[in-house]
């Protein structure tokens, strides 16, 4: 039987918020060749293909993504590529290796009109180029036929790269007064949660694919913090955490007041009791979270 350090674990976007904290996660669990953009760009498929060939992984782990939102409004071409179409040359390559993918989706297939919290079945509904193209990934995913995990989680945020936190905390320290966001509504979650929630459940999956567990866990789960705020009251919360000698006062307003290109979801809540049900993991709630990130700093 193949040994856990005898696995490959094959990781792109190692500088993205998420990828940078797989990167650790991961430890443990095998060989981690982790790579960036220079190494592996995922809008190359031709080098998508090469590389995995070459790795010869038994786990693909995929956070790197198109992320900007507004922008990929626009740029619907490269979106569509590092979003749909080099997840599903992931997944091709992991089926015709016998490997299994790890992929990374997002709140945002919805389009935020359901009341309560978003299940796994709920139907979907992306309302932006950006939701749209990360639905088509997971779509190419499943379509694969190979074995596969997609957590979709929402509000992602850490201590590097863009982000809401570091926006915040940024114009925070220039400003008296911020106006946020109050009637959009999820749960910010931090990037080493998704990390350590990853591992946990990796950590519980067969080195080889062996009977039925790939076959019987492969499918969609969501992952995100536990709990539900505003992005206003996730400002509010950052500015309580922070260190910062004068504190912004932050305005609530509406969504309809801060117009931007791409349309967001009200509601992008999203339940997690399949991911618990299943693998016995549970997120933190979103503060608890946020409190531990901002002491990580």
């Amino acid at each position: 039987m193949t040994k856990r350090e005898d696995q490959t674990i094959l990781l792109t976007g190692v500088t993205g918020q998420v990828g940078f904290e797989l990167a650790r996660s991961l430890q443990g669990l095998g060989k981690v060749v982790a790579l960036d953009r220079d190494r592996l760009d995922l809008g190359d498929l031709k080098q998508v293909r090469r590389v995995v060939r070459e790795v010869k992984p038994g786990l693909i782990v995929n956070p790197a993504a198109h992320t900007a939102v507004d922008k990929a409004e626009t740029d619907v071409e490269a979106a569509l590529r590092l979003n749909a179409e080099a997840p599903g040359v992931l997944a091709e390559e992991a089926k015709r290796l016998g490997a299994a993918l790890v992929h990374y989706s997002t709140d945002y297939v919805f389009d935020g009109t359901k009341s309560g919290a978003y299940v796994e079945t709920d139907a979907v509904n992306p309302q932006n180029v950006y939701g749209k193209s990360k639905l088509a990934g997971e779509q190419a995913i499943a379509a694969s036929g190979c074995a596969h995990l997609i957590f979709r989680t929402s509000w992602v945020y850490g201590t590097r790269g863009k982000n809401f936190l570091l926006t915040m905390l940024r114009l925070g320290a220039d400003r008296d007064e911020l106006s946020v966001v109050a009637d959009q509504f999820g749960a910010p979650t931090w990037a080493n949660t998704i990390a350590a929630l990853s591992a946990n459940v990796l950590a519980q999956a067969p080195v080889v694919r062996e009977g039925d567990w790939w076959q019987r866990h492969s499918g969609i789960y969501h992952l995100t913090a536990s709990g539900v705020t505003s992005w206003h009251g996730f400002a509010e919360a950052i500015f309580e955490f922070s260190d910062l000698a004068k504190k912004p006062l932050v305005k609530p307003i509406q969504a309809s007041a801060y117009p931007t290109p791409a349309a967001r979801p009200g509601n992008s809540r999203m339940s997690n009791e399949k991911l618990a049900d299943t693998f016995g993991v549970r997120a933190p709630d979103w503060r608890e979270a946020l409190g531990l990130s901002m002491a990580a700093r």
